[in-house]
């Protein structure tokens, strides 16, 4: 398994004395629109900001509570899906943006970052604050920052033999 997969850790404890650079926002914003996506579509959409831009300040009002840790990020980022009429079923749409988030949060771990996805926000708020019209869905916001120096993020996954299903032979 690449490095990469294993220093991915979605903390809470995040440096605010650690910028995101635009450089690097800008990098993870190409990784994630590099994702695979269904049938060439490519529904997914961005708004991003760095801390102490307005972006940043609107994206952080939509928080809810329980998300407040979030506001010492060096960036948010907002991922959203197109919806499209002809689009059947929907879920293409929801798979590109788990797609496009993961490679955002790859790219961000490579820069030696932490990217920590959210689901803790309010759509309606962002949409307005955004513009962005009923023919796409917020989805997740995605907290990129520096772990601060005190956190230590453990993290621990059931083995792979407890998340796989087995081939059954029939009547057993």
């Amino acid at each position: 398994m690449h490095e990469l997969f294993e220093r991915r850790a979605s903390t809470r404890a995040l440096d605010p004395a650690t910028p995101v650079t635009r450089d690097q926002l800008t990098d993870i914003l190409d990784a994630a629109r590099w994702a695979p996506t269904w049938g060439g579509a490519q529904p997914v959409r961005f708004a991003a900001g760095l801390r102490g831009d307005a972006e940043f300040d609107a994206l952080a009002s939509a928080l809810r509570r329980g998300n407040a840790w979030a506001r010492d990020a060096g960036a948010l980022v907002l991922v959203c899906t197109e919806v499209r009429a002809e689009q059947r079923p929907d879920r293409y749409a929801d798979v590109d943006a788990g797609l496009a988030t993961s490679q955002l949060i790859l790219q961000a771990v490579a820069f030696g970052l932490v990217a920590h996805p959210m689901a803790g926000f309010y759509p309606d708020l962002v949409r307005e604050t955004f513009g962005i019209g009923d023919g796409y869905r917020p989805m997740v916001m995605v907290a990129i920052g520096a772990p601060a120096p005190e956190d230590a993020p453990t993290r621990t996954r059931m083995p792979l033999s407890d998340v796989m299903f087995e081939l059954r032979s029939p009547g057993s």
